[in-house]
């Protein structure tokens, strides 16, 4: 090559250059991620406070097991869905795939801005009598529009992706996805921050707006053509025998492991998204925060609730911040560290800030917390993806990454029924205000069962003689809500302990071919599945919930079909080829 011709490559191959060779369909797609992210974090940020808020105060009053339910039957929609529509943007263009998702969401949030009236419309009455009377389907209608949106998230996810993967080359790729990454937390930033301001006003408004933001996404799908798909004769499976493969899939030996072992970091991560929003409002004290802001940015703008505590979608929200402005430094300086190293340190991050959740009610407290899980999250979550490519056998690189969707989906709806069950026993503010009420000042339980919800905290006050926040203190050194942290602390530990010793493991075995989970890797698969798929049925029967149940029948198919011969459930690269 000469000289002329190595300036050429390295002009076309600079950042100004790569800018400039993305396409307007890149930048139309990245618009639609924007506005999809702003919308699901507005919406999902709120969730938690909103479906356990007192009738009295505009909310359905759910209990946090029943809020549990929706998240977990949430996550395994949004997870495994992928892996079953994926390739429905190839068949039939990514344009209608975006369509289709879009419709489902804004059907989804227009069913939650609506479920109360909805439920009382069906009911013929307001909410808090058909309560009384048990005749209220509101649980029901968050649960479908719940759904909607997990399901339509689950179709745009392979759409959008598909739809930038057409846009790029092998020269603006690398460029080209940290771009779209970086759109992506824009979206996820905007949302709660817009959220959070209008559900002091409304809680129907912040699903209202999510359900119109989103809705935008179909203007743009009308001023650029469908990409052109690449002529194959790959013949691609239907729904069912993707969903055959996919277990399959997850059979390998390493795979499977490396499911296990990570799930439980999953488990932990997402208690950020589901049970956090419920601690900072019932607990924590975020007033001398909230002043600052104010102080900053004007009281009008600034969203308090609870007599002056910051709005939790503000404070949850300073994870976002933190990785949209932090990953790109986060991966430079890590950037020599081998991808293991790199998430146990993140994971050892999380664990800490974790359990460090529950050391005190301040605000400034819960925010150090969330940076440090920041950092975690954000060593941990890329370092994944590349650890996992490293460890992938030759060819079965794109399986490996495209199972991680299976990872969160059972780790988020495992976590979601667990913390559900914890809060509601231990952490709801209520809950333990009655508890109080009934143990310790002797008031009948029958005086309580009809008092609303949003006068148990007041009457406590008046009985103990306490102001409000005085009130949660006697709470809080009572019965120490806080102590559920150090659960999620102890499984994102063991997850670490069992991922630290899989890689020892897949390292040994990888130096000797005559290594036990090289030769009996199957059997070792069969010995794990058999008391997981047991505990899963004993937690169905026990806890009976419909993601436990899903996750039940999944690890049973996996049971079973692990005992077909082998030459059934091979997954091969070789493509379908049409006779």
């Amino acid at each position: 090559m000469t000289t002329d011709d190595t300036a050429t490559t390295d002009r076309s191959d600079s950042m100004m250059t790569q800018f400039k060779s993305l396409t307007g369909i890149f930048w139309v797609a990245g618009w639609l991620e924007i506005v999809e992210r702003f919308s699901y974090y507005g919406a999902r940020v709120v969730l938690p406070v909103f479906m356990v808020a007192a009738i009295g105060n505009g909310g359905p009053e759910l209990t946090q097991i029943e809020k549990g339910q929706i998240f977990g039957i949430w996550a395994v929609v949004q997870s495994f869905v992928p892996i079953l529509s994926g390739g429905f943007a190839d068949r039939y263009g990514y344009k209608l795939n975006i369509a289709i998702s879009t419709l489902l969401k804004v059907l989804g949030y227009l069913v939650m801005a609506f479920c109360i009236p909805l439920t009382e419309m069906m009911a013929g009455m307001p909410l808090v009598e058909a309560r009384a009377q048990e005749i209220d389907h509101v649980y029901a209608i968050l649960f479908m529009g719940s759904v909607l949106v997990a399901f339509g998230t689950a179709v745009f996810k392979p759409g959008i992706g598909g739809l930038i993967s057409s846009q790029l080359t092998t020269k603006n790729s690398s460029l080209g996805w940290s771009v779209f990454y970086q759109l992506v937390n824009i979206g996820g930033f905007l949302g709660p921050l817009v959220a959070g301001s209008l559900r002091v006003i409304e809680w129907h408004y912040v699903f209202l707006i999510c359900g119109c933001a989103v809705a935008l996404n179909f203007i743009p799908l009308f001023f650029f053509r469908e990409p052109a798909q690449p002529k194959t004769d790959e013949v691609k499976p239907g729904p069912l025998k993707m969903f055959y493969q996919s277990i399959c899939g997850l059979l390998e030996p390493r795979l499977f492991f490396y499911t296990l072992s990570f799930a439980g970091f999953w488990l932990m991560t997402f208690q950020l998204f589901d049970i956090l929003p419920n601690f900072i409002d019932d607990w924590i004290d975020s007033r001398h925060l909230a002043n600052m802001l104010i102080s900053i940015f004007g009281e009008g703008i600034v969203p308090t609730v609870n007599g002056g505590n910051l709005a939790q979608e503000w404070m949850i929200n300073f994870n976002a911040l933190l990785i949209s402005i932090a990953t790109f430094m986060m991966g430079y300086l890590t950037r020599r560290m081998q991808p293991l190293r790199i998430i146990i340190i993140g994971i050892m991050f999380a664990i800490v800030a974790t359990y460090g959740l529950g050391m005190s009610m301040s605000g400034w407290w819960i925010l150090g917390c969330i940076l440090l899980f920041s950092f975690g999250e954000m060593m941990s979550g890329p370092a994944s993806s590349f650890y996992i490519v490293s460890i992938a056998p030759p060819g079965k690189k794109g399986l490996y990454i495209g199972f991680g969707g299976f990872t969160v989906g059972i780790g988020w709806s495992v976590g979601s029924i667990i913390g559900s069950h914890l809060y509601q026993s231990g952490g709801d503010k209520v809950v333990l205000a009655k508890r109080y009420l009934t143990d310790k000042l002797g008031i009948e339980n029958a005086t309580l069962a009809d008092m609303p919800k949003e006068q148990v905290m007041p009457f406590l006050s008046e009985k103990t003689g306490l102001d409000a926040y005085a009130t949660k203190d006697l709470l809080w050194n009572t019965y120490e809500p806080y102590s559920m942290w150090l659960v999620f602390a102890l499984i994102g530990l063991g997850s670490l302990v069992i991922l630290f010793v899989y890689n020892r493991v897949i390292d040994a075995a990888g130096k000797k071919p005559t290594h036990p989970f090289n030769v009996h890797g199957d059997v070792w698969v069969k010995c794990f599945l058999v008391p997981i798929a047991a505990s899963f049925i004993y937690a169905t029967i026990i806890y009976y919930s419909m993601a436990l149940l899903l996750n039940t029948v999944f690890f049973t198919l996996m049971l079973v079909i692990s005992f077909l011969p082998k030459h059934l459930r091979s997954l091969t690269s070789a493509k379908l080829t049409k006779e």
